[in-house]
């Protein structure tokens, strides 16, 4: 994680459980003048609605114009994870397991970037998929984006 990111979620985390939902994750993306802060929220029991991403969305945007942590214009934007949701931390794969995974990674392994696979487990700081009956092992690290493939029945 980017010291950015880790930044903005040490301001956003205690606004989103502070409100009793789940911090899910965050993504920034920086587009010079037209940058984008996504956070996402979760509620297991309830679900996330609108109006949930609303009274975050509120908080969150008056904390940020407190602390100030994005110095150019931004678009604040709170959603739930989704059906496809994204996996930030490795807990979060440890929760997947017996999924499908899309994963893109920072840099080519066995000569490609993208994965998809159904999550074995975690060991240590990687995470095994399995892709065709082919085992891998992939550094926690060098996963750049990764979400839950949905299976609509």
């Amino acid at each position: 994680m980017s010291a950015k990111l880790k930044q903005l979620e040490d301001i956003v985390r205690p606004v989103v459980e502070g409100l009793g939902f789940e911090f899910w994750g965050i993504e920034f993306r920086s587009r010079g003048h037209q940058s984008l802060l996504r956070i996402f929220i979760d509620d297991v029991e309830n679900g996330i609605g609108v109006d949930d991403c609303e009274k975050v969305s509120r908080q969150a945007s008056g904390v940020m114009d407190v602390e100030d942590p994005i110095q150019t214009e931004y678009t604040l934007e709170v959603s739930s994870p989704g059906m496809d949701r994204p996996l930030f931390r490795l807990e979060q794969y440890e929760a997947f397991v017996g999924h499908q995974v899309q994963l893109k990674l920072r840099m080519a392994f066995d000569g490609r970037r993208k994965f998809q696979g159904l999550i074995k487990g975690v060991e240590g700081d990687d995470v095994v998929i399995v892709v065709d009956d082919h085992e891998y092992l992939l550094p926690f690290d060098s996963i750049e984006k990764a979400n839950i493939v949905p299976v609509f029945e």
